[in-house]
Order: structure tokens, then C-alpha cells, then sequence
């Protein structure tokens, strides 16, 4: 624990690169951040003004402020990456990864065997990767192993052992998959050859493999032995055919590694692919938890490191969207056009493609944390105040004028809330007025929860464009709700969205989750008002039919429909029966009507 003042802590802070360190009154680590210059960046969080509410509570919990001094910016970042993974601070976006990769080893041992593994011992052996799934692992070894025969026994094939006959061929050299090393049936030379094109395949270089397949085929051919050139032949094929399947870009572009991001509100998603001779040969996506409303520069920096780290990558070019810090002798690239820009490209469709997969698995693992999310976004893109967990949307129907009528739907946390919906018959306004008929009924359902003390929502959304919003707003005036309700007007032609005293409406993206959701209150309130009108119009329609019979007024035409629940059932009922509802003199006048 600290007795020094903060003032005091500041004042010392040298002005060189270097990681800082927040503690609590307890001395537990808040946070861990990089400078590149010290003294300036950690006084802004006592300066500055946050707007992110996290980190104005961040900047009243510090305590005690640690530094460490670095020779540069990139020192920085590697140690700042370090820190993080070691500490894990509350205020640090989240690099944890409990999985463990796999990797192709090369056994250090004579005729090496080639097998994938968990886990690395330093015996010397070689290993490559690690790759992001044993898919990708198995795939390779399967093409290594139809191209190169090569022993799979855990014998211990020393030049003693093999002299002494201590070993017999098994059924993999039977079947043409080894060439029987454990009997002196195959040279080390010849073995240690197919090993460094392995290695050289394993990096994404195909080039000595197929250079070395065309000598031998050629060879072979000369020598007449057709057979053995033919399977040789089927061996580039099938090289030939992985390299053709795998190269993304042309072979030039080679050490690569490609990272690029997407981000929301809570999440960032940052892309890895790794490029050699034009392949890819690693892609991983990481998802990152924002703490501190970070920006995707201090995302993507802190995620180069770990993923650099984690996957042992020894490029020597990045391609980057944008500038930024990274380890000395990197070449940082931010391609804008060609094959470089294409790569960059497909990594951002990865990132995205994978966040939607994410949005469809937290949707059914996780429906709180895909509501928060969304509410979250609905807020950002309509600029509210606050989440709208609780909408309500209004839309009037009338067909050529007739039977006026509205309907208000409503959604909570993003999802219809049917018990909630309401009709309403129009009954201030004389014919067709949109305008009027919004004005009255979002009056009546404010005015009703008002007196009735319900919760209002925290946003409505009216069915039209800037006349009804008008309409609408002049309704909340009244009841002295403006300003107290976000309100918006959806237009149908471009899906604009008004605000009041706004003219110039908003664009959202037709992909965006915030419009969707617009778009299915919108859909609902029109579906949910048709289905009223339609069943109000029908049933004007059959009273009509009835009441036309001479003395036949409503009233009867009601009893009779009560009864006989349908005209057509009135049309096929006898005098007889209409005379014990009706009484016989208006069950002839009905009867002879129909018939």
C-alpha cells in the first residue's frame, strides 16, 4: 500500500518509453498499459475527461502507480503483452487461451518418423506449426504420406540393430508405405532426402519436392521403367493439386503474416492468416473482450504480439490495415491495391465470417449476453440515451378509407412481446387521415399508461415518415412526454429513419442488426393492424349482407349470426329454425332473400 500522493507518484514519472502499472488501495493490479511516453500517458488519466464511464472509475481506484523504463515503443508492447497474460488485470482486455495447439515433429532420431503432437520436448526434435486445428495437421500428413513411404515403427534403427537382423519388415512396407529401413532395404541418404522436401512442403514450398519427382520421372522414363514413372507422375499430381488448392495469391508473396479487425461496442475480432510462396498455411481468429473502450490500433498491436508468440511465427513482413507499433526489423505493409490488398481482404471476411458464427452460437449458448449486445448497438446507432429494452411500434390501417384502424406492437429486450400488443378502432377522425389517426392513438395508449402508472418504453417507433412523426410528437407534447420517450419514424421507400426536428434522416446499414430490428417492429405492427382490419372489414360485410333485408335491422343480424355462426349457415338453415330465433314473419322475409 501506498503513502505517497498521486501528485507525487506523477512527478517522478520519467518521459521515456516504458509499461505502467495501476494498483488499488489493496495493491492489487488494476491495470497494465504501454507509453511511449510515460510521464505524459498515465497524467492524461488524471487529467483528461472520460467519457467511458470505465475509465473514470479506473482513475478513482488508483493507488499506487508502478513503471518499468524501456529502450523503445516495440520494448514496450512485447512487455506490456507479457504482463497482461501474466497478471490477467480487471481493466485489461483478455489475451487468455487455456488450448493447446497442435504441431508436426520431426523425431530427432535415425530414418526420423513424422507424427503430430501436443506436446514439445527438447530432445532436439524438430517442430512445426503450431497449426490451429489437427484437421489441418492430418490433411498435410496425409498428402506427405501418399507422396514419401516412410516408416511409422518406434524401433530404435541404429546401424548395429539393422546389421544384426534384429528387425522384419511389417505389413506397411507390404503395402508400398515404407521401404524397409528396419532391414537395410532403404539408405539413410535416401530417407533424409524425402525428409528436407517434407520440411521444405511442411513451410509451403512444393518447388524441390516437384523439381526432384520431374528428375527422377525423366530418369525413369529413359531407363524405359514406364511402371515406376507413372507412379511418380501420380506423386506430382497430387502435389500439383494441393499447391494449386492452397495458393491463395501468387508465390512471391512469401514470410507473410496478414492481421487485420473488426470490432463492436463489447468485442473485437482480429484475423491471422500466415503466408508462404503464395499459401496459407495458418489461420486463426481471436476474439477479445474490450474493458476500457479501446481502440482497434491498441487492439490489433496487443494482438500481433500474442499471436506472433503464440503461434512462433518468425515472419519478417506484416500486412496491417493501418500504422502500427510493432517488434524492430518487422516490415509493417498496408497494402491498397493488388494481390497484397486481396489478402487483406480475405482476412477481414475470416474475421467477419467468424464473428457471425459466434453470434449464432452465444444466440443459443448465451441469449442474455446476445440481447445486451444488441440492446448496446441499438443504443450507439440511434444515439439514445439509454438501452431501449422495452419498444413500441405504431402503424394505421385503412383500405380505400374504410374502417379506420391501429395497431401498437410491442418488443422487449429485442423480442416480440405478444401479450402486450393492442387494436385500436379509430374514433376522433372522420375518412382516411393518417396524420390524425397516429395523433389519437398514441395519446390514448400514453394517456392509458400514464394513469395507469404502467412503464413507458424507452423508445417508440412510428410506422411513416416525417408527417406522422409529427403527429406523434404533438400526442407526447400534450401529455407532456417529450423528450421523456425516444421517438423515431421509420419511411418505407429507403428505410430512413427520422428524429424529431431533425430533416436529414439516417441511413443505417442494411446489414445492421439495429435496422433488422426496426424492421421486424415495423413488419409486425403492419401484419398485426391487417389482420384487425381484415377481420373488421369481413364482418361489416355479412352484417351488411343481412341488415340489406328488408326488416332486418343489426340487432337481428347479430342474434342470427350468434346463432348460426356463418351467413352461408343462415342461407342453408329451414323457415322453421329461423322462426324459433326470429319469429316466422321475419324468417320468411330471410328465407325468400336467399332463395
Amino acid at each position: 500500500m501506498s503513502n505517497i500522493s498521486l501528485e507525487v507518484q506523477l512527478s517522478a514519472l520519467p518521459n521515456n518509453p516504458g509499461v505502467y502499472q495501476f494498483y488499488d488501495v489493496n495493491d492489487k493490479i488494476l491495470y497494465v498499459g504501454k507509453a511511449k511516453n510515460l510521464k505524459k500517458r498515465v497524467s492524461s488519466y488524471f487529467t483528461k475527461k472520460h467519457e467511458y464511464g470505465k475509465t473514470r472509475i479506473l482513475a478513482k481506484k488508483i493507488s499506487l502507480i508502478r513503471h518499468i523504463v524501456v529502450p523503445t515503443e516495440s520494448d514496450a508492447l512485447l512487455l506490456e503483452n507479457n504482463l497482461i497474460k501474466k497478471y490477467q488485470p480487471k481493466y485489461n482486455v483478455l489475451l487468455k487461451d487455456d488450448k493447446t495447439y497442435p504441431w508436426i515433429c520431426i523425431k530427432k532420431e535415425r530414418f526420423p518418423r513424422i507424427f503430430p503432437t501436443r506436446k514439445m520436448i527438447k530432445d532436439g526434435s524438430e517442430y512445426y506449426g503450431p497449426y490451429t486445428s489437427m484437421k489441418t495437421i492430418k490433411t498435410l500428413l496425409d498428402l506427405i504420406k501418399s507422396v514419401y513411404p516412410l516408416r511409422t515403427c518406434n524401433y530404435d534403427l541404429s546401424e548395429e540393430k539393422i546389421a544384426s537382423g534384429k528387425y522384419k519388415v511389417c505389413l506397411e512396407y507390404h503395402l508400398g508405405n515404407c521401404k524397409g529401413p528396419c532391414e537395410g532395404l532403404q539408405s539413410v541418404e535416401d530417407y533424409d532426402q524425402q525428409i528436407n522436401d517434407i520440411r521444405q512442403i511442411v513451410k509451403g514450398n512444393f518447388k524441390s519436392s516437384l523439381q526432384y519427382f520431374r528428375r527422377q520421372m525423366k530418369t525413369l522414363a529413359t531407363e524405359m521403367n514406364f511402371e515406376e514413372a507413372q507412379r511418380i507422375k501420380e506423386k506430382i499430381e497430387v502435389l500439383e493439386n494441393y499447391q494449386v488448392k492452397s495458393a491463395v495469391v501468387n508465390d512471391k508473396i512469401n514470410n507473410v503474416d496478414v492481421f487485420s479487425i473488426i470490432s463492436d461496442d463489447t468485442f473485437a475480432y482480429v484475423n491471422f492468416l500466415q503466408l508462404s510462396f503464395g499459401a496459407i498455411i495458418r489461420s486463426h481468429t481471436m476474439e477479445i473482450k474490450k474493458k476500457l473502450n479501446e481502440t482497434n490500433e491498441e487492439l490489433l498491436q496487443l494482438a500481433v504480439v500474442e499471436i506472433r508468440q503464440r503461434f512462433n511465427s518468425q515472419s519478417k513482413e506484416l500486412y496491417v490495415p493501418f500504422r502500427i507499433t510493432a517488434e524492430p526489423n518487422l516490415k509493417i505493409t498496408v497494402p491498397k491495391l493488388g494481390d497484397k490488398k486481396k489478402i487483406l481482404d480475405l482476412s477481414e471476411r475470416n474475421a467477419k465470417f467468424f464473428r457471425q458464427e459466434r453470434f449464432k452460437q452465444i444466440r443459443i449458448i448465451d441469449p442474455d449476453r446476445h440481447t445486451n449486445r444488441i440492446m448496446a448497438q441499438m443504443q450507439k446507432d440511434l444515439r439514445l440515451s439509454e438501452e431501449p429494452r422495452h419498444i413500441e411500434c405504431f402503424d394505421n390501417s385503412n383500405i380505400q378509407g374504410s374502417n379506420p384502424v391501429a395497431a401498437c406492437v410491442v418488443f422487449r429486450n429485442g423480442k416480440p412481446f405478444k401479450k402486450d400488443y393492442r387494436h385500436y378502432n379509430i374514433k376522433t377522425v372522420e375518412g382516411p387521415d393518417d396524420f390524425a389517426s397516429m395523433e389519437e392513438v398514441v395519446f390514448r395508449r400514453y394517456k392509458r399508461l400514464l394513469n395507469e402508472n404502467e412503464s413507458l418504453p424507452q423508445l417508440i417507433v412510428i410506422d411513416g415518415g416525417k408527417g406522422q412523426l409529427s403527429s406523434a410528437i404533438t400526442s407526447l407534447e400534450n401529455l407532456g412526454l417529450r423528450g421523456k420517450i425516444a421517438i423515431v419514424g421509420i419511411a418505407k421507400r429507403l428505410e430512413e429513419i427520422y428524429f424529431p426536428d431533425d430533416p436529414i434522416p439516417l441511413y443505417l446499414d442494411k446489414k445492421s442488426e439495429s435496422l433488422k430490428i426496426i424492421q421486424q417492429l415495423r413488419n409486425e405492427a403492419h401484419r398485426f393492424g391487417i389482420t384487425f382490419h381484415r377481420n373488421k372489414r369481413s364482418k361489416a360485410a355479412i352484417n351488411s349482407e343481412l341488415e340489406n333485408i328488408e326488416g332486418i335491422g343489426e340487432k337481428t343480424a347479430q342474434e342470427l349470426l350468434i346463432k348460426f355462426k356463418s351467413v352461408k349457415r343462415i342461407k342453408e338453415a329451414s323457415i322453421e329454425n329461423l322462426a324459433k330465433l326470429v319469429g316466422m314473419v321475419k324468417a320468411r322475409k330471410i328465407y325468400e332473400s336467399f332463395h
